[in-house]
């Protein structure tokens, strides 16, 4: 038989076990509950911006993104790639995102490829992926870099990057692009370019037939949407024109045209707003409208013109920026409405009904 002391010494560890058990229950009830009540808190905020007027919006909307460094908010894994085609105005768009990035509270991180290549290798392609999406101390974030695009499914990876672009009329860039190589831009003046002291017009150019304005030399767009297949880079590729359309629809949520930037930053802010809130206004009232421009250009001759336009290369090129000016015309439609002066949200236009059980 046990002693009386034994039996109270027995009572009193059992009573301890029971007590550790109810206290450690009692913490965790707390804590779903406290999750439970920030990820309602989130909701609610959410469900609000529905019901406001546009500055209500805005107001709502800097709250949420704006709950300090420390505080984890929805979305922080969310992912942008920026794969900028050279001369589109990227430079500008780039400069809202700069003076955004703080304010909205993410990350925006610059690819710079050894000789500025378009196309990575194998074992770099499985290195970026990799770095981008375990990079936790960096999300959410935005990468942006003169990269061709990248389908991180072939790597067997499940997040998928949201992807971005912006273009800009096939002639007007490569004309764009030749007097940048002789007299570089404002953006950095300082710089020598590769064609300093070169005066040759691109009349002339086109005249001699020489290399700098040779057609083939706009096949940039296509292949930088058509991705890392060796076909995409062969100038005037039927199939890097189908693979590049396709890749569009498929993989990426926004792309504008450099001759309706605005618009496109609006589209933006309104499909993006946990990167993109308030890029409108610092679009338009800030410096960053148009941070870069080429010094000494001149618009080509109408001969001039014709022959570029009498081309392959210009004819495919030019297809695929009807193609994307098509697709953007018809989201901007979809999703903007005009308020006193500015595009803006056209607001939710659906609603749940029938819903069961009650």
């Amino acid at each position: 038989m046990w002693k009386m002391w034994q039996i109270k010494q027995f009572i009193t560890i059992l009573g301890v076990i029971v007590c550790t058990v109810l206290y450690c229950h009692f913490v965790m009830k707390v804590s779903h509950q406290d999750e439970a009540i920030k990820k309602l808190a989130a909701t609610i905020s959410q469900l609000k911006l529905r019901n406001f007027d546009e500055d209500s919006k805005k107001d709502i909307l800097a709250d949420f993104v704006n709950n300090g460094e420390d505080t984890k908010i929805p979305y922080d894994d969310l992912l942008i790639i920026y794969n900028r085609v050279p001369k589109t105005a990227s430079t500008s768009l780039m400069g809202v995102v700069y003076d955004l990035c703080k304010r909205n509270n993410f990350h925006v991180l610059h690819i710079n490829t050894t000789r500025n290549v378009h196309v990575m290798s194998l074992s770099d392609q499985r290195r970026f992926i990799e770095n981008v999406t375990s990079w936790q101390d960096k999300k959410p974030a935005l990468y942006h870099g003169h990269i061709a695009f990248l389908n991180f499914q072939r790597y067997g990876i499940s997040q998928r990057p949201i992807y971005i672009n912006l273009i800009r009329k096939p002639l007007d860039r490569l004309v764009s692009y030749y007097y940048f190589l002789r007299y570089g831009d404002d953006f950095r003046p300082y710089v020598v370019r590769k064609r300093k002291g070169n005066t040759v017009t691109f009349d002339e150019c086109v005249e001699r037939q020489e290399n700098d304005c040779d057609p083939e030399n706009m096949w940039l767009q296509i292949p930088f949407f058509c991705g890392l297949h060796v076909d995409c880079w062969e100038p005037g590729n039927n199939w890097a024109l189908a693979q590049s359309k396709q890749n569009l629809v498929e993989h990426y949520m926004v792309v504008g045209v450099t001759e309706e930037l605005e618009d496109f930053v609006a589209l933006l802010e309104v499909v993006l707003p946990r990167f993109f809130h308030g890029a409108t206004q610092q679009f338009l009232k800030g410096k960053k409208s148009h941070l870069r421009k080429t010094y000494n250009k001149v618009d080509p001759a109408p001969e001039t013109v014709r022959k570029i336009k009498s081309s392959k290369i210009w004819s495919m090129e030019n297809d695929f920026y009807e193609f994307t000016l098509k697709q953007f015309h018809a989201m901007k439609k979809r999703t903007l409405i005009e308020k006193r002066g500015v595009l803006q949200d056209g607001g939710q236009r659906f609603f749940f009904e029938k819903i069961r059980p009650r």
